[in-house]
């Protein structure tokens, strides 16, 4: 089977337009269609339904789309493996992780990781859907739960979770909680039980609810909880490792917080070599230790 025509192919499905496909690589809107046209007539099969709106795949042709996408999963994965036999560390590295991880934790330190390597570019992917790392949707993934596939190489990072935190602005104004009975006093700022989170989370956010709480602020990531703690708004259900970081955020009641939230860092078995997978994931490590110290000097203190 032809490459080029393959390579074609591609792009047109991907733009779901013969002139939109010919301007990325740079071919007249008639070259395109003249290859699609042999590509077809090799294949015996039409690939696309033709509309005035543009082309939709047929069947034959979503075949053929899912394997040109996994064909030029692996031909990335072949030149980051190139690229990554140079001893520099330079070039894409695609990260994902969770909103509230990525936001609250990771890209305030991300600083010291482009001061070392100033060429690194890092596409940052925050979500809380679940990337599909042996498919190359991300190449590295840092979890809150040990990843299930089994071509993974994974190391546990840190334990996380989740507690109550207020300012002191809103605790001088509203007094602080002595027991859980106080909560019908106070507004809860949480994650809403029905939006993408740990369980563990969940489970206590599902808990506080069982007490008399008149007043409640919902929303969908732990960034928006952080921001409406710090503007007074109440005490928030927010990970442990927010208030090492600011000073602001006072605990209340220390002894209700979640189960334990496992944080793990994972990457494909074929980045083992990755100059940029090592690179960063020794950096995720030494600021885990940093954290590590924080928390135990804040623990004597």
């Amino acid at each position: 089977m032809d490459w080029d025509k393959l390579r074609i192919f591609h792009a047109v499905a991907d733009a779901g337009s013969l002139t939109h496909a010919g301007d990325k690589l740079n071919l007249s809107q008639s070259a395109v269609s003249r290859q699609i046209r042999g590509l077809e007539e090799s294949l015996n099969a039409t690939l696309f339904h033709r509309h005035a709106r543009g082309l939709i795949l047929t069947e034959q042709g979503e075949l053929l789309f899912d394997a040109t996408t996994a064909m030029n999963k692996r031909l990335d994965t072949a030149s980051a493996r190139i690229r990554d036999s140079e001893e520099e560390v330079f070039g894409d590295l695609r990260v994902t992780t969770t909103i509230g991880f990525g936001t609250l934790w990771l890209a305030p330190r991300l600083v010291k990781l482009y001061e070392q390597y100033p060429d690194l570019r890092v596409d940052l992917m925050l979500e809380e859907r679940v990337l599909d790392l042996p498919m190359r949707e991300a190449d590295v993934a840092i979890r809150m739960k040990e990843p299930s596939q089994a071509d993974l190489i994974r190391k546990r990072l840190m334990t996380v979770k989740m507690q109550l935190f207020a300012t002191q602005t809103y605790l001088d104004a509203k007094g602080t909680p002595e027991s859980l009975d106080d909560l019908m006093y106070h507004r809860l700022i949480c994650q809403n039980v029905n939006s993408a989170q740990v369980g563990a989370g969940s489970n206590l956010v599902q808990h506080l609810l069982t007490y008399e709480v008149q007043s409640l602020l919902t929303v969908n990531n732990y960034y928006g909880v952080l921001q409406g703690v710090l503007q007074d708004l109440g005490l928030g259900i927010l990970p442990d490792y927010v208030s090492l970081d600011d000073p602001r955020l006072i605990q209340v009641l220390p002894e209700i917080e979640s189960a334990d939230v496992p944080v793990f860092l994972a990457y494909p078995e074929e980045l083992r070599a990755s100059k940029r997978i090592a690179a960063f994931r020794d950096f995720v490590q030494e600021e885990i230790i940093a954290y590590r110290k924080m928390l135990r000097q804040k623990e004597k203190t």
